[in-house]
């Protein structure tokens, strides 16, 4: 995903006591700006020099994830991903498979639908996530 931000922000508060390890795995979170696995963030940490340990950042995006500080998307092949996304609203993602790009888009039409399927079917205080997968168009101009 691209994110537009003009000021380095601070990391985010982490659910859960403030330790160092935490805040190492939220910093390194705001250092990257497209969708990563916990252990390519746990890899982050290890080249930079912090100790934490890869459970300690599985349970810290989890708490991130909970807390709605992150987005967490399931790739194709099942792994979480996750990353800080630019904007605090409710959004949607369009997904490149083949580099990972990610673009938050909102949906109007995608809220409408959703509501309506949902009163359809007798559901009050609906909620969703959506992600759209594809070929940015990048990687499709280097497959042609």
């Amino acid at each position: 995903m691209t994110t537009m931000k003009h000021s380095v922000p601070s990391a985010p508060a982490v659910a859960g006591r403030a330790t160092r390890q935490r805040a190492a795995v939220a910093a390194a979170l705001e250092e990257v700006d497209e969708f990563r696995s916990a252990q390519d963030l746990h890899d982050i940490l290890k080249h930079r020099g912090d100790s934490v340990g890869l459970t300690t950042v599985y349970r810290t995006l989890q708490s991130l994830a909970d807390a709605g500080e992150i987005d967490v998307l399931r790739t194709g092949e099942g792994e979480s991903v996750y990353r800080r996304c630019s904007g605090g609203g409710h959004h949607h993602h369009l997904v490149c498979r083949s580099c990972g790009k990610a673009v938050e888009v909102e949906g109007p039409a995608v809220e409408r639908w959703a509501d309506a399927v949902a009163a359809d079917h007798g559901f009050v205080d609906v909620a969703h996530t959506m992600e759209i997968f594809g070929t940015c168009a990048d990687c499709a101009a280097a497959r042609a």
